[in-house]
């Protein structure tokens, strides 16, 4: 038996979806090369600069790199024994110490302030916040007499203790507690038998990790590039970050003109570590915003 099958009014159909396009901004992208020049030429002009030697540093001012870098590198190297590269080594031991602890203490009390209800919450976060608007290099002097008063100056814990503590690390770390850690997933670690600090290990660490790695280079990043506190800190040059000590070197070529090339040299150097941490992290960036893209 025939069965006629009435076609669709075209008014019924679905109408078709118009393709997406992309729009483009002629000012957006002006603004946004000359931001990026802005960034990157005083990087470029310092890995040129370290290739010159202390004559071609004055007296030609071009882009061009030169053949004297690992001259450089050497002079520098040759200085009291080695001294760069001990202040290396302490940037590298304050700012991967102090980054790695303050992520942790960032996370607990990132965590605790989304998740957990107590008295004077709001007044905890209150505070936070209010740590976050003060400039740390305010903090520094008092800190100093604060660590005066128990001999702990001119130490490495004199650095590595004020760094343990980050508000804006405290408040991005509520920020992601609250948008990646459902309390649903909390509730069923807590039925299975785990507690808090398990519940928090094994369930919420694993969710915050991109943010645990945003806040971890932030702190580090801010820990290497600081100068006030440690100069305040210490005295002893063999506990010198690299910017005081290259500071120093700094102040020994008014009368030493080729402490200008070791210090534009020592400079170069030291971006080399933060832009290799910056290139291994970024791939949980990646990964977890997949993720992320995929779960919505």
């Amino acid at each position: 038996m025939a069965v006629d099958i009435a076609p669709v009014p075209v008014a019924a159909r679905p109408a078709p979806k118009p393709a997406a396009f992309r729009r483009t901004s002629p000012t957006a992208t002006v603004l946004l090369l000359l931001g990026a020049a802005y960034c990157l030429l005083p990087v470029l002009w310092v890995l040129v600069a370290s290739t010159k030697s202390a004559s071609e540093l004055f007296n030609t001012f071009t882009f061009m790199p030169s053949t004297h870098l690992f001259d450089n590198i050497a002079f520098l190297s040759s200085y009291r024994d080695g001294l760069y590269w001990r202040w290396m080594v302490n940037s590298a031991v304050f700012a991967g110490g102090g980054a790695a602890v303050s992520t942790l203490v960032s996370a607990m009390a990132g965590f605790a302030l989304a998740k957990y209800t107590f008295r004077g919450k709001s007044l905890v976060f209150n505070l936070v916040l209010a740590g976050v608007l003060v400039p740390a290099v305010i903090l520094a002097v008092p800190q100093y007499l604060l660590l005066a008063k128990v001999g702990m100056t001119n130490t490495y814990w004199a650095v590595l203790l004020p760094s343990f503590i980050s508000p804006y690390g405290i408040y991005l770390c509520r920020i992601f507690a609250a948008a990646t850690v459902p309390n649903e997933v909390l509730e069923a670690a807590r039925m299975d038998g785990a507690n808090d600090w398990r519940a928090f290990v094994r369930v919420a660490l694993p969710m915050m990790r991109s943010g645990l790695v945003t806040v971890f280079l932030f702190q580090f990043v801010a820990i290497w590039n600081n100068y006030m506190l440690p100069f305040i800190m210490l005295g002893d040059d063999k506990l010198f970050p690299v910017t005081v000590g290259l500071s120093g070197l700094l102040n020994q070529g008014a009368t030493q003109p080729a402490m200008y090339t070791s210090v534009v040299t020592g400079a170069f150097l030291s971006i080399i570590p933060l832009v290799v941490l910056f290139l291994t992290l970024q791939r949980y960036w990646r990964v977890d915003l997949g993720a992320g893209a995929v779960k919505a």
